[in-house]
């Protein structure tokens, strides 16, 4: 495959920051805003751009509520966006020479 593979490579997921989080959720399944801008080393207003770019696409979803009074917001990898993953890594791999 090789270069066939370019064009699959989904641009939404691919930048650092937002591959940074699909990884990272694709781990965990839902974390807390702070827990990802914490592990992600982001500030708060890089990583909500790119929150908001991955859940335009439908790859996130982000729940807020309150706590205690204080704000807490909830990010969790959807089903497209687990499977937009899976094909992101496919296509990689294929893309560096893997079988897939």
């Amino acid at each position: 495959m090789g270069l066939a593979d370019l064009g699959r490579i989904d641009d939404v997921i691919h930048g650092r920051m937002r591959l940074g989080i699909m990884v990272y959720l694709a781990d965990v399944e839902t974390a807390h805003f702070t827990e990802l801008k914490t592990v992600l080393e982001a500030t708060q207003g890089n990583l909500s751009v790119h929150l908001k770019k991955l859940e335009e696409a439908g790859y996130v979803a982000i729940d807020k509520s309150f706590v205690n009074n204080k704000p807490l917001t909830r990010v969790s990898i959807t089903e497209p966006g687990r499977k937009a993953f899976r094909d992101y890594l496919f296509a990689l791999g294929n893309l560096i020479g893997g079988k897939g």
